[in-house]
């Protein structure tokens, strides 16, 4: 019996000291290290690396642009960092950064890799990238405080149109659990080639809403966002289709029947939360193809929603696209207009690719006199600009 007590103690004592190696094995190498003047230093152990650089959101913009079928995207600036005496590569930004959520990656002698000490990651369709927060102002909202929490969920509903059980993000305000309230519900919807997990990483949503309701600046509310993908159940290796790539060239995503499926959307969710089942109690807004999406089923649906918010949004289908859905747009404006919606805000960067057609949007609006409030900033497609609508928007809905 003493004998296997000492080997048991034994190979305990192994397991632990085997354990504690990925916590006490090396010197560790901090990155990223955010000073208290807000310069931020970025560190790479890589001794036998020839060449390493830094890219990320928080460097000016190259002036080299992509050229796609929907425009030009703006690349990235790239920092090189200098090698140390030990092999540690560092570069340390010359001035200090301003209050937001950064991401940020390496490249290692051409090779693109993630920060091996910053275990932060988000990703966004098939990218994963590094991310940090300074703090302060607005960004302060994306942060986890001190204050009361909601609830995050993963639901699955049965949508009898698409004729399978798909997957959304459910977020309950702090209480709902005990409160026996009926909510008023934002149905936010993500862009191309995200799905239900896009908003709640990437855009910080729970973070966004605990920090506005707590301060008193928004209604508690429940907010869904469902996948937008109307050929998918749920988001990347999350459906019984396996492990599959993210991408974005998916089928079904902007040619009708994700706004024909909606209605299963709002059931579901009246049936299954404490709800305010009236146009007054909902909001519909979305990033993108998301603001597509909301903008279209909005006025498909004219006595569903009372709040549309389009950020960043596409707005006319494709010349060679035929559903019932974007028939007589014009017609159907005409109608939702007329049924006096409480707010529709139209938000968009100065440097976005979908800048004109939301220009040319806002005309026909303008020539038929259809209330909408604008608001405008700068930059163009990102996510930075995703999150900055979203704490405006929030703060006006269901007054």
């Amino acid at each position: 019996m003493k004998r296997l007590t000492t080997l048991l103690t034994a190979f305990l004592l192994c397991t632990i000291t085997f354990a504690q190696q990925a916590l006490w094995g090396n010197i560790p190498v901090v990155s990223p290290e955010i000073h208290d003047n807000n310069t931020v230093t970025f560190r790479l152990q890589a001794p036998k690396a020839v060449k390493v650089q830094v890219t990320g959101d928080f460097l000016p913009k190259q002036k080299q642009k992509i050229k796609t079928a929907h425009g030009e995207f703006e690349i990235p600036g790239i920092a090189e960092l200098t090698e140390g005496k030990t092999g540690v590569w560092e570069y340390t930004t010359p001035e200090p950064l301003q209050p937001e959520l950064y991401s940020y990656s390496f490249i290692v002698d051409g090779l693109r890799m993630n920060d091996p000490a910053n275990i932060y990651l988000i990703r966004d369709v098939s990218t994963l990238t590094n991310v940090f927060i300074i703090g302060g102002d607005r960004a302060d909202l994306y942060k986890v405080n001190p204050i009361p929490h909601g609830t995050v969920s993963r639901t699955w509903y049965n949508s009898p149109t698409l004729g399978m059980e798909r997957r959304m993000t459910v977020y309950t305000p702090a209480g709902y659990e005990t409160s026996g309230k009926r909510y008023p519900v934002l149905y936010l919807l993500h862009g191309m080639g995200g799905d239900e997990e896009a908003w709640i990483s990437l855009g910080r949503t729970a973070q966004i809403l605990d920090n506005l309701i707590a301060q008193g600046k928004a209604k508690p509310m429940i907010v869904v966002m469902p996948n937008g993908n109307a050929s998918q159940e749920a988001a990347p290796g999350e459906t019984s289709r396996g492990l599959l790539p993210p991408t974005t060239q998916l089928p079904k995503t902007m040619e009708g029947s994700y706004e024909q499926a909606f209605p299963d959307i709002v059931k579901f969710v009246d049936k299954n939360y404490r709800t305010i089942k009236s146009k007054s109690g909902r909001a519909i807004a979305g990033l993108s193809m998301g603001g597509f999406h909301s903008m279209h089923i909005s006025k498909q649906y004219p006595d569903m929603f009372n709040y549309v918010g389009l950020f960043s949004a596409a707005i006319m289908p494709n010349k060679d696209v035929s559903s019932p859905i974007y028939e007589d747009i014009e017609g159907k404006l005409k109608v939702q207009f007329a049924k006096n919606p409480a707010l529709y805000w139209i938000a968009i960067g100065k440097t976005d690719f979908l800048y004109k057609a939301n220009v040319d949007y806002r005309k026909l609006l303008d020539e038929n006199r259809y209330k909408y409030t604008y608001y405008e900033t700068d930059e163009g497609h990102i996510w930075k600009n995703w999150r900055i609508y979203l704490t405006e928007f929030v703060p006006m809905l269901f007054k």
